[in-house]
């Protein structure tokens, strides 16, 4: 079962490696076990609902508390200390295009308020019920859209698939597989997110580099809205004006609900392979991805960590007591890649020949930056290991640690300077606090044009709500000030929500910004739906 106050399933545990700890305690101090409310007494707190009765909603207290929040850090707050006093009214789970549009007529004569509900993975506040007092007199519904999940058609001369947009990625490859194919679109939420939340959200998966990002693999599909039904068919390309896909891609829920899309989808490759190429430093690191992204030798991915982020990996992998992590320190250590060492992780997907050429000329790219390349073991450690690593989230917290992060993405010439600029807002943003902040980034995704800059940040709880909710404010303040300063979007591939709306005008201006309010205005009149998310208005 889902865990209903942390990451993915409860059956699932991911401990910090006894190395970890120690790493964390050195650099961040000692933490202190939070204590946390059980689920039966967070439900305790959900109020009545204030929805008439409709067969395809649920309004016990336990289905609605498991829809009030995502997976932000003031999400986990409130859901670890049981604040649940604003939660949806309903939560209603349509099997087809005309229950959505019957639940949106009938929320519209209740006047309440839809919040769209995928696989609830938001990390930037997409899924809470909006406070403030114009909110407050609205009851609220949520769509969950998980039963709309079947492969609805496959051509396979066209390589177009069509999905119920509430699929989820195991589910929605299985059913790919099944018939030879692949979507290739792995967000590490991939075990849990859904289809149509990677749409709304403009998400970018692990192996964009070769199958492209969420834009380029949407096709066309239905949107259900307030104002009626939008159809987008799906074309090789088109002049015909603006692109109907562009006014949903990034929406957020703000103009309606995705119900179906129509995908375009690869066979799936022969072979795979992941390989690590280690580096002295950060300068001969960046400068090799750079000449690999601008290359273009169908490569699937390309993943540089710093020599912060190189550290912080081996230590929470616990690689020091496994695959042979000593051995390769000393090893690394004597063709020069020291205590600045930066780690890049190379896949490749496709024929084999091409795999194994693909490789080889990322070697050989690699080796006149002084790239060392280890082979592919830690590669298929991170592989196996791709969709586990959000659940050291689980096991930081109950240590007494939280985990955020920011993302963004900048032209190579402002790369490193963002990155240190992130990095140090980070550092001495819970200072007045007496608390440290550890952050290491990685270049998550990379273009000809530049890359995505990914920073965790490591932190202590105080165990104190309120507290730990202004530290937090704190952090984010200063990191996406960082960002925006540094001329970065404020999103990559995580979107806007209510976490990064107070940043959006600093990159769309006032003018788009206006632009974007009057496009939801158009399919919401009475801004009914996911109201306080993307925009402020």
């Amino acid at each position: 079962m889902r865990r209903w106050n942390g990451w993915g399933d409860d059956s699932v545990e991911v401990e910090l490696a006894p190395d970890a700890r120690t790493f964390l305690e050195a650099r961040i101090g000692p933490g202190t076990a939070p204590q946390d409310a059980t689920f039966d007494r967070a439900c305790t707190q959900v109020p009545p609902g204030r929805l008439a009765h409709h067969p395809l909603v649920d309004t016990s207290p336990t289905v609605r508390a498991r829809h009030a929040l995502g997976q932000s850090l003031p999400d986990w707050l409130r859901l670890r200390h049981g604040r649940l006093a604003n939660v949806p009214d309903g939560v209603a789970f349509p099997e087809s295009s005309s229950q959505v549009r019957e639940l949106l007529a009938w929320a519209a004569r209740q006047d309440a308020m839809v919040i769209p509900w995928g696989g609830g993975t938001s990390v930037v506040g997409h899924l809470g019920v909006p406070d403030g007092a114009r909110f407050a007199a609205r009851p609220v519904l949520a769509i969950d859209m998980c039963r709309m999940r079947a492969l609805i058609s496959l051509d396979r001369e066209a390589l177009l698939a069509c999905f119920g947009a509430g699929v989820t990625g195991p589910d929605l490859e299985a059913q790919l597989r099944a018939h030879g194919y692949t979507l290739g679109h792995y967000p590490q939420s991939f075990e849990y997110s859904t289809l149509g939340g990677w749409i709304a959200t403009r998400s970018s998966g692990q192996q964009s580099l070769r199958y492209g990002r969420i834009e380029q693999l949407f096709a066309g599909g239905r949107v259900e809205t307030p104002a009626g039904t939008l159809d987008i068919p799906s074309f090789p390309a088109s002049s015909a004006g603006i692109d109907l896909r562009e006014m949903v891609l990034g929406s957020e829920g703000r103009l309606g609900i995705v119900t179906h899309a129509n995908m375009r989808i690869s066979r799936v490759p022969e072979h795979e392979a992941f390989h690590a190429i280690f580096f002295p430093g950060w300068q001969q690191a960046l400068q090799a991805v750079r000449v690999l992204a601008q290359s273009r030798l169908g490569l699937s991915m390309l993943r540089l960590s710093n020599a912060r982020e190189t550290a912080t990996m081996l230590a929470l992998a616990g690689q020091s007591q496994g695959h042979g992590g000593g051995l390769l320190e000393r090893y690394l250590d004597w063709r020069g890649c020291g205590a600045d060492k930066c780690m890049l992780l190379v896949g490749a997907s496709g024929a084999k020949t091409q795999v194994v050429q693909a490789l080889q000329a990322a070697r050989a790219m690699a080796q006149r930056h002084r790239g060392v390349h280890t082979g592919a073991a830690l590669g298929e450690h991170w592989r196996r290991n791709r969709f586990r690593g959000v659940y050291l989230r689980n096991a930081a917290w109950e240590l007494g640690y939280a985990i955020d992060t920011v993302e963004t993405a900048l032209d190579w010439p402002h790369v490193t300077r963002a990155m240190e600029a992130v990095e140090r807002a980070a550092g001495g943003a819970l200072e007045a606090f007496g608390e440290r902040v550890h952050a290491c980034s990685h270049l998550s995704h990379l273009y000809p044009q530049g890359a995505s800059v990914y920073t965790t940040l490591v932190y202590r709880l105080a165990g104190d709500y309120e507290l730990d909710l202004l530290r937090w404010r704190q952090l984010k303040e200063r990191v996406s000030g960082a960002v925006v300063g540094c001329g970065g979007t404020i999103s990559h591939q995580h979107g806007v929500g209510t976490d990064h709306a107070p940043w959006l005008v600093a990159e769309k201006g006032e003018l788009g910004v206006g632009a974007m309010g009057a496009l939801l205005r158009h399919f919401d009149p009475d801004a009914r739906m996911n109201p306080g998310k993307l925009l402020a208005s």
